[in-house]
């Protein structure tokens, strides 16, 4: 008679403290246990710098694969970094099967998940300036200028002026 192994393991959510998933995701991993920290490439400028780097998709969230009959779960909750386990007090809640690994393949080359760009506004919302020398000025979405740039058009001195700006410095009016 052949023994049939099952594989039990499932993906579950873990709630991790405020910016620490890469701490948590280390110490799991230490642990024994398979992680996986789904993140994305986050283009940030500050100080008239540019700057791009790894950001986490869920913020305050990773996952980590368990056999509830083997592996002794418990200690994921004192794990450094981490909050919780998604769950209640008997056990935790398993995260809808195909989800992570839908996002593990949609990773590229760097382990980075590509999120698809699509347009926040429609033409002619009512958009606000955040930042530079229009903050605050109210103006008109006019298209997008590139990938990461937006063009409005903009009330100066009585003339509407196209105005080209990062996307991120945009955001919808009220």
């Amino acid at each position: 008679m052949t023994a049939t192994i099952i594989d039990r393991r499932r993906w579950f959510a873990v709630h991790t403290r405020p910016q620490a998933e890469p701490c948590a995701r280390d110490q799991l991993g230490a642990q024994g246990f398979s992680v996986f920290l789904p993140q994305y490439l986050r283009k940030r400028t500050h100080a008239r710098r540019v700057e791009c780097k790894p950001y986490p998709l869920f913020p305050r969230y990773l996952f980590v694969e368990i056999d509830l009959a083997v592996q002794r779960w418990r200690s994921i909750n004192g794990t450094l970094g981490v909050s919780r386990l998604i769950g209640n007090d008997d056990s935790p809640t398993p995260v809808a099967s195909g989800v992570v690994e839908e996002l593990m393949r949609r990773r590229d080359a760097a382990g980075l998940i590509e999120l698809a760009e699509g347009p926040r506004f429609v033409l002619g919302d009512k958009v606000r300036i955040l930042g530079g020398a229009f903050a605050s000025v109210l103006g008109l979405y006019e298209g997008l200028a590139d990938r990461d740039r937006v063009s409005i058009l903009v009330d100066l001195l009585g003339r509407k002026v196209r105005v080209t700006l990062d996307a991120p410095d945009v955001e919808k009016a009220a």
